[in-house]
C-alpha cells in the first residue's frame, strides 16, 4: 500500500507551472524597467522638456532606495521572516504603485496641472558633490515624479527578485533547479527585447503618446501581481504538505568586518559593479545612440538592439552548463569583459565612422554574449571566495554595492553627454563618443580585475577554473 503522499512539487507540470508565474512577473517587470528607454527622442520634446542630465536623474532613481535607505537588506529581512508567498505578493503591488505614479507623472493628466507646478518649483537642488538625489535645478516636474515612481518601482522589483530565486529553489530543491533558474532569467531578459521593439511602435501610433506604452506596461504590472496571487495559491498548497522553503542565512551586521576584511570580497564586487554599470545604463540610452549615429527611427533601432537580450537569454543556459561541466569561471570573466570593450569601443570610434548597420548587429551580438559570460561565471564563483557562514550576507553586500553603481551611472553618462555636446538640443543630433569610452573604460577596469582574480585564484586554489560538477 503507498503511504507516501505525492507532493506538489513533484508533479512537472506543477512546478512548470509555478515558474512560469513567476518568471512571468519578472518579464512584464523587466518591461516597465526600460519602457522609456527607446522613447528618449519624444521625452526631450515639448511637453516633456527632458534633456540629457534628467534623464540620467530618471534613470538612476530606480536603486535609490535600495542604496541610501538600504531597502535591498530590509526586503532580505521581509523574505526571511515572512516567507515567499507574502514578499512576492508585496513586490508585486509596490512595483504596481511605483508604476501608476510612473505614468501619473507622464500622463496629460499632469501637464498643466497644480502636481506639475507644485514639482517644477520644488526639489530644485544644486548640481553638487552632495546632492545623492535624483532631484537637480533646472529638472522638469515631470522628470522629478517619474524618478520618484521609479525609485517605488524599484524596491518591488529587488524584492521580487530575491523572492524569485528563493521560490525556484521551494519549488525544484532536487530537481532541475539550475534549468529553472536559467529559464527565468532567459524569460525575464526576454522582457528587454519586447521593450526594444514594442514601445517605438506603441508610441507612434496617431496621435505619438509617451504614456500609450507607460500605461500598456503598467497594465502589464497588474496581470504580474495577478501572478504573484495565483502563485501564492500554490504555494500555500505545498505549504499544507510540509515542504519548508530553503532559506539563506540573514543579513547580520556582525558579519559586516569579517566580509569587508577579505580581499576576495572586494575584487568580486568590484568587478560586479564595473561589469553592470557599463550594460544595464547602457541599454538606457542605446537606441537614442543608434538613432544619432545611424539616423534610424526609434522603431529600426529597436530592432537592431533587439538582438541583444534575445541572444543574452538564448546563451545564458549553454553557457551556465558548460561552467558546470568544464569550468574555467575566472577565464569567461575575463574573455566578457574583454567583449564588452571591444564592444563599447565599436559604439564610440568605429560604428561613427562606418555608418554600417551589418559592424551595429555584430557589435550587439557581441555584447550580448559578454552579458552572459560574465553574469554565468561569476555568481556561481562567490561561494568558492567566501565563508559560506557570512555568504548570504556577504550577497547582500555585493547587491547593495552593485545598485550604487547602476544609481550613479545613468547620471553620470547623463552628464558627460550633455558637457560632451554644448548647444546641441536636437535629441536625434547628441555625439555618444565620449559616453561610450566611459563604458569601454569601466569594461578595462573589470578585465583588469578579472586577470587579478584568475592570478589570485592560481595562487590560493579557490577552484574557480574547476567544474561546479564534481566528478
Amino acid at each position: 500500500m503507498e503511504t507516501l503522499q505525492k507532493k506538489l512539487s513533484d508533479s512537472a507540470a506543477m512546478r512548470w507551472t509555478a515558474l512560469v508565474l513567476l518568471a512571468g512577473a519578472m518579464f512584464f517587470g523587466y518591461i516597465f524597467v526600460d519602457i522609456l528607454s527607446p522613447l528618449q527622442e519624444h521625452l526631450a520634446k515639448a511637453p516633456y522638456n527632458w534633456d540629457p542630465v534628467a534623464y540620467g536623474r530618471f534613470a538612476g532613481s530606480e536603486t535609490f532606495l535600495n542604496v541610501f535607505v538600504f531597502f535591498l537588506i530590509f526586503a532580505g529581512i521581509i523574505l526571511d521572516k515572512m516567507g515567499v508567498r507574502f514578499t512576492a505578493i508585496l513586490s508585486g503591488a509596490v512595483m504596481l504603485l511605483g508604476g501608476a505614479i510612473k505614468l501619473y507623472a507622464v500622463s496629460g493628466s499632469f501637464i498643466g496641472s497644480g502636481a506639475q507646478a507644485f514639482f517644477d518649483n520644488n526639489l530644485n537642488l544644486a548640481d553638487a558633490w552632495w546632492n545623492i538625489t535624483p532631484f537637480v535645478n533646472g529638472m522638469p516636474g515631470s522628470a522629478k515624479l517619474a524618478a520618484i515612481g521609479f525609485m517605488v518601482f524599484g524596491c518591488g522589483c529587488e524584492m521580487a527578485g530575491i523572492t524569485v530565486s528563493r521560490g525556484i529553489v521551494k519549488w525544484f530543491q532536487g530537481k532541475e533547479m539550475a534549468l529553472a533558474m536559467g529559464v527565468e532569467m532567459a524569460i525575464a531578459r526576454c522582457g528587454v527585447a519586447a521593450v526594444m521593439l514594442g514601445a517605438p511602435a506603441i508610441a507612434a501610433i496617431e496621435p505619438i503618446s509617451v504614456s500609450r506604452p507607460v500605461c500598456v506596461s503598467v497594465i502589464l504590472l497588474c496581470i504580474g501581481l495577478i501572478s504573484f496571487i495565483a502563485y501564492g495559491f500554490m504555494d500555500k498548497r505545498l505549504d499544507a504538505q510540509g515542504v519548508e522553503e530553503e532559506k539563506d542565512e540573514p543579513f547580520k551586521i556582525s558579519d559586516i568586518g569579517l566580509i569587508l576584511s577579505s580581499k576576495a570580497f572586494w575584487i568580486v564586487s568590484l568587478l560586479c559593479v564595473t561589469y553592470y554599470s557599463a550594460i544595464f545604463p547602457f541599454q538606457k540610452c542605446a537606441i537614442n545612440m543608434l538613432q544619432c549615429t545611424l539616423g534610424f527611427t526609434a522603431e529600426e533601432a529597436g530592432r537592431v538592439f533587439f538582438v541583444f537580450p534575445l541572444g543574452a537569454a538564448a546563451i545564458t543556459p549553454v553557457l551556465g552548463n558548460f561552467l558546470d561541466r568544464k569550468g574555467k569561471g575566472a577565464t569567461m570573466l575575463m574573455f566578457g569583459a574583454l567583449l564588452m570593450i571591444c564592444c563599447h569601443l565599436v559604439f564610440a570610434l568605429v560604428l561613427p565612422a562606418t555608418q554600417s548597420v551589418v559592424i551595429a548587429f555584430a557589435a550587439i551580438i557581441l555584447l550580448g554574449i559578454s552579458f552572459s559570460l560574465v553574469p554565468a561565471a561569476l555568481w556561481p564563483s562567490v561561494p568558492k571566495l567566501i565563508d559560506g557562514k557570512v555568504l548570504g550576507s556577504a550577497y547582500a553586500l555585493i547587491f547593495w554595492i552593485q545598485n550604487i553603481g547602476l544609481y550613479a551611472f545613468p547620471m553620470i553618462i547623463g552628464g558627460v553627454l550633455r558637457s560632451s555636446n554644448p548647444g546641441v538640443d536636437d535629441p536625434l543630433k547628441y555625439n555618444y563618443t565620449t559616453p561610450m569610452l566611459v563604458f569601454a573604460s569601466l569594461g578595462v577596469v573589470a578585465l583588469v580585475l578579472g586577470l587579478y582574480l584568475k592570478i589570485d585564484d592560481a595562487r590560493h586554489h579557490y577552484g574557480l577554473e574547476e567544474p561546479n560538477i564534481k566528478k
